[in-house]
């Protein structure tokens, strides 16, 4: 039976919580690789390359579509602890835009998903940012991002990586719960501006 969609907008309340498993200790302070992803805007993106106070780039598993099941099925899907919420947190990032734009913060969603998938839950889900696709598995080998395999495919662990400059300031890992991701960054995005207002002051 395919997945409804209602039930990609909620989180069941027994879902398995990820751990730490230190696959993301090494990335702090680590510069963003030449990698240019493709784009469900059309043409690539090199986060690099971006002159944003801040970027904020989220990475997830598999966005879920209305009219299919998720890998392995929804049952499988769930019992894989963080799997399980890619729309719940695209939806809340798309929900605080404006707030972490009038931040200093520009906002990717980053997936091994092909780039037709992330055109399709970026055109249904109304999302005002990009959704990047790392189909090839470039970014994700060069900065060693944490992944797992679920019915053969290789997906991002979901994490959340907050940029200056093309350099990895701030890591969150693991994310959860999904919908909570985007409220968490703003907190962490008011707080850094606070800090580096007070040490302007004479």
């Amino acid at each position: 039976m395919a997945a409804r969609g209602d039930e990609l907008n909620r989180l069941p309340a027994d879902l398995p919580v990820p751990q730490d498993d230190g696959a993301a200790a090494h990335l702090a302070g680590r510069r963003m690789p030449p990698v240019a992803l493709p784009s469900s805007r059309g043409g690539t993106v090199r986060l690099d390359l971006l002159t944003a106070r801040w970027t904020v780039v989220y990475c997830f598993p598999a966005v879920g579509r209305p009219d299919l099941e998720p890998p392995g099925g929804i049952a499988a899907w769930n019992a894989i602890p963080g799997a399980r919420g890619c729309t719940p947190q695209a939806c809340a990032y798309r929900d605080h835009h404006q707030e972490l734009r009038d931040l200093g913060a520009e906002v990717y969603g980053v997936s091994t998903q092909p780039t037709e998938d992330l055109r399709e839950a970026a055109a249904r889900l109304a999302l005002p940012f990009e959704m990047l696709s790392d189909a090839g598995l470039e970014l994700a080998r060069a900065l060693r991002l944490p992944t797992f395999e679920a019915a053969g495919r290789v997906l991002l662990r979901r994490l959340t990586l907050i940029l200056a400059g093309g350099r990895i300031e701030h890591v969150r890992y693991p994310v959860f719960p999904p919908d909570a991701d985007a409220a968490s960054v703003a907190a962490w995005l008011r707080q850094s501006t606070a800090g580096e207002t007070k040490l302007a002051l004479p």
